[in-house]
C-alpha cells in the first residue's frame, strides 16, 4: 500500500504516483490534466484545497484513493 499526505501538493502527488492524476480528473478536478496548471498552481494546491475550490466531496476523493490502495494521512 502507498501512503500519501493530504498536505502534499497535487504536483508532488502526481509526480510520485501518476495514476492519481486520472482519478482526480475523473472526480471533477479537471484542471489537473492541463500541464501548465499542474506545474504552476499544482505546486501549492493540495487535494483538500482543490476539492473545496471545485466543490468536490473530499470524502469521495479519499474513498476512491483508498480503493486504489492508497493510505491517506490527514
Amino acid at each position: 500500500m502507498k501512503t500519501i499526505s493530504l498536505e502534499s501538493s497535487v504536483y508532488e502527488l502526481v509526480t510520485a504516483y501518476p495514476e492519481i492524476q486520472q482519478v482526480l480528473f475523473d472526480l471533477g478536478l479537471k484542471d489537473i490534466q492541463n500541464p501548465a496548471m499542474l506545474n504552476t498552481v499544482g505546486r501549492y494546491m493540495t487535494i483538500p484545497k482543490g476539492a473545496k475550490m471545485k466543490k468536490v466531496d473530499l470524502n469521495n476523493i479519499i474513498h476512491q484513493l483508498n480503493q486504489l490502495g492508497f493510505i491517506i494521512e490527514e
